[in-house]
């Protein structure tokens, strides 16, 4: 475990360096996750040829720090993973995001195109609205949700797995999170992934469909791959898949991949 401690934040971000060679990738986890529960499977994955990878706790999540005064916005975010590759000396990253993580990868590819080769996100939220888990949450008190709320849902959550990550986040941090994704941001994630120029590539799981934001990154000309047998959590439904999907994502092969829908 590594850690940057962020001045204007007051508070240390951590991640996980994973040796390896060829172009650096970094992996940022979705909302109330951690980046080595979501993603150390997948960036050791034979599929992926052992590039380096960075697995790195956002703000609020993980290992990384709680900060009160933090207000855990995506753009926010997505300057603390900067902040990491302008401290590693780090450029032309292949960048790997999920759900939550994908918006703010979105918001670092924008802000930041120098820091970044090649942007692949898996669900992402593109528009303001939120997501079947983020909608209840912002939906309560801030106050009350940190007292009780976070609690309460830990002990209703059906899905152990996602349990066992959750309860390693600041409630305050989930809270927050999940109003910003509900609130959405100007310029939206969406309209951010449509102006890029870099490689952009859409992973979708096949059990997630109909799915309005891929329908939207198909509009935009971005390579949408369905990883088979898979939901929201695609890198944990099917790892095999998954990777075999980033893998091409990162490569300059054809962007149609044999025995995986297109969007």
């Amino acid at each position: 475990m590594r850690e940057l401690f962020l001045a204007d934040q007051g508070a240390y971000i951590r991640w996980i360096d994973l040796p390896g060679d060829g172009p650096v990738r970094v992996f940022v986890h979705g909302l109330g996750c951690t980046a080595a529960s979501d993603f150390a499977h997948i960036a050791a994955h034979p599929a992926l040829g052992g590039a380096r990878a960075l697995l790195v706790d956002l703000l609020g999540h993980g290992l990384s720090d709680r900060p009160a005064a933090f207000d855990y916005r995506m753009e926010s975010q997505a300057a603390a993973v900067a902040a990491v590759l302008d401290h590693l000396g780090l450029t032309g990253v292949d960048l790997v995001g999920h759900s939550m993580g994908g918006a703010v990868t979105i918001h670092l590819a924008a802000a930041r195109p120098d820091l970044v080769a090649r942007l692949v996100v898996a669900e992402p939220n593109l528009y303001a609205g939120g997501g079947a888990f983020s909608s209840p949450v912002a939906a309560q008190d801030e106050d009350a949700f940190v007292a009780k709320g976070f609690a309460r849902m830990l002990a209703t959550l059906d899905r152990a797995d996602y349990v066992a990550r959750l309860r390693l986040a600041d409630p305050l941090a989930v809270h927050r999170s999940a109003t910003a994704l509900v609130e959405g941001s100007v310029p939206a994630p969406g309209d951010l992934l449509a102006a890029l120029t870099l490689p952009r590539t859409f992973l979708l799981g096949e059990f997630s469909r109909p799915d309005p934001d891929a329908e939207k990154a198909t509009a935009f000309g971005i390579p949408v791959i369905e990883i088979p047998r898979a939901g929201h959590n695609l890198m944990l439904d099917n790892a095999d898949g998954f990777a075999t999907a980033l893998a091409h994502a990162l490569s300059d092969a054809p962007t149609s991949l044999p025995g995986h829908g297109g969007g």
